[in-house]
């Protein structure tokens, strides 16, 4: 069915984005201060207007169908922007004092939230962040949940996110410092015979061992011996071991000396990783995210 914009009375698209946030009538009505019939009558018409139920009772509350489940999204973003556009002050960064999450690997955690950090402190004195891991964002729902504010990594998949590639960085493969096979180049035999640690930062969860697939591909034999939650573990093992990783060159760069492992001079797989910055449709055009956002961008991406 198609239906023009100027046939509804927009109160009624409020009426069902408060009823569909609220699951319940008599809860919408207080919010918009209006008797439960009020947004019955509201319902009614918006009903004989799409031609559809939209919502079911259930008990004391009510249950959307698909057709008020797809609305939903989009009546939720034209509300939110229409207030800021109506409402919206000029955003003042040294004045926020809201808290941002942020969740990143632990090699980020490393090699950028320091520099986020930084300029937090310059420019958002007041604000404060919370850095989760790869781990907590999953447990918490991810973005969606309304837990996690920003994800700095893989690219997210689902409904209603946000991203923005930032770089391409690639892994190297480390040993321990003075381990046989460094100050020589491996021949493809030799690399195969080695022992890895591989790093799982969410284990239990099947995410596809992007590292593995590259050794596969390439028809080099690639022995895990070993798994770890995080890259700093994984480097930890390594500097006490004979047994090898892959990790993050950036890490590499910045604290391999500090974790006493060097890369491996052989003829690994290629293998890089696109780091984007991913968030929710629900922030995406709040002006306080929208700094954060930038200010991650500029630390990621400082040299």
């Amino acid at each position: 069915m198609s239906i023009q914009i100027g046939a509804i009375d927009l109160n009624l698209l409020l009426v069902l984005h408060t009823v569909l946030v609220e699951r319940s009538v008599v809860r919408a009505s207080e919010r918009l201060h209006v008797t439960p019939s009020a947004i019955s009558n509201s319902l009614a018409r918006l009903r004989a207007l799409l031609g559809d139920p939209l919502v079911t009772r259930k008990g004391r509350g009510i249950v959307p169908t698909p057709r008020a489940l797809a609305l939903a999204p989009a009546i939720g973003r034209g509300l939110r922007e229409m207030e800021l556009a109506l409402h919206e002050v000029p955003f003042e960064p040294e004045r926020c004092t809201q808290t941002f999450t942020l969740a990143v690997a632990d090699a980020g955690q490393l090699t950028w939230v320091p520099r986020i950090a930084a300029l937090m402190r310059r420019e958002m004195p007041d604000a404060r962040l919370s850095v989760v891991g790869i781990d907590s964002l999953v447990s918490l729902g991810d973005l969606g949940s309304g837990q996690v504010d920003l994800h700095l990594g893989l690219a997210g998949k689902g409904t209603g996110l946000h991203l923005e590639p930032l770089l391409t960085e690639r892994t190297l493969l480390v040993a321990r410092r003075g381990h046989p096979v460094l100050g020589k180049r491996l021949s493809v035999r030799a690399l195969g015979g080695l022992q890895h640690v591989r790093v799982e930062m969410v284990p239990g969860k099947s995410f596809r061992d992007a590292v593995g697939a590259a050794y596969a591909r390439a028809g080099i034999a690639r022995e895990v011996v070993m798994a770890v939650p995080s890259f700093t573990a994984a480097a930890a093992v390594v500097a006490t071991t004979d047994l090898v990783a892959t990790l993050p060159e950036s890490l590499v760069s910045e604290k391999g000396a500090r974790f006493a492992v060097q890369a491996v001079d052989a003829p690994i797989p290629p293998h890089t990783v696109r780091i984007s910055m991913c968030w929710h449709e629900r922030t995406h055009v709040d002006p306080a995210a929208r700094y954060f956002r930038e200010l991650v961008r500029r630390g990621v991406l400082a040299s």
